[in-house]
């Protein structure tokens, strides 16, 4: 079955075409004929899954799917969520998003801890934060949502060369000795929140029967 997955993204791709399996043939909207950047300027998750999703449907009208996935981090009061590929700036650099994320985090720690030797009662920063995805898929004009999330906490440091984006200071619970970037790709496929989400996608193509 022929999909258009909305995004340039390389990695997302190849771990959709490792989750997804046989049966399944991912395309690039630029190979479905958009070569212009798909818009995203929902305030959700959820809103820019279903635009995405929605333009690539209404230029070609070819089943697709888009995902929009952000890292909540409870400090930082969800931050940075739909922001989270934008976060140090509009040129989507993750090694600027890591260090902007790991500064704000320690200077929260050192506030705390500064509140503390004072005197004050102050709580522990948590560094508990989350990966959720939300995948809007489309086949014949309606839309259907799947969701996916992965719990963990922040790294104080970057660590590993394997994923992409935020995967060198995610430590999933999982695998609490090592970042997601420090796992294999099997191993970050089983747990993953896009998995999760594409996997349930996945089970909901299957039994149409197409």
């Amino acid at each position: 079955m022929k999909i258009v997955f909305a995004t340039g993204n390389g990695g997302k791709l190849r771990e959709a075409s490792e989750i997804l399996g046989r049966g399944f043939e991912l395309v690039t909207p630029e190979k479905a004929g958009i070569g212009e950047e798909i818009p995203e300027t929902g305030k959700t998750l959820k809103a820019n899954s279903v635009q995405k999703a929605e333009y690539v449907w209404n230029k070609c009208g070819m089943t697709c799917f888009a995902d929009d996935t952000g890292l909540e981090v409870d400090a930082l009061g969800g931050a940075p969520g739909v922001y989270t590929a934008r976060y140090a700036g509009d040129d989507k650099d993750f090694n600027k998003n890591m260090d902007k994320l790991l500064y704000e985090l320690s200077v929260l720690e050192t506030e705390a801890s500064m509140a503390a030797a004072s005197g004050l009662k102050v709580k522990k920063v948590s560094r508990r934060a989350r990966f959720r995805s939300v995948i809007t898929l489309i086949i014949d004009g309606e839309k259907h949502i799947f969701e996916g999330t992965l719990e963990g906490v922040i790294a104080r440091e970057k660590s590993g060369n394997g994923g992409f984006g935020y995967d060198p200071v995610f430590i999933a619970d999982e695998f609490p000795d090592k970042t997601l970037a420090e796992i294999t790709e099997e191993q970050k496929n089983s747990i993953s929140h896009r998995g999760k989400a594409l996997r349930a996608m996945a089970e909901y193509l299957k039994s149409l029967n197409l």
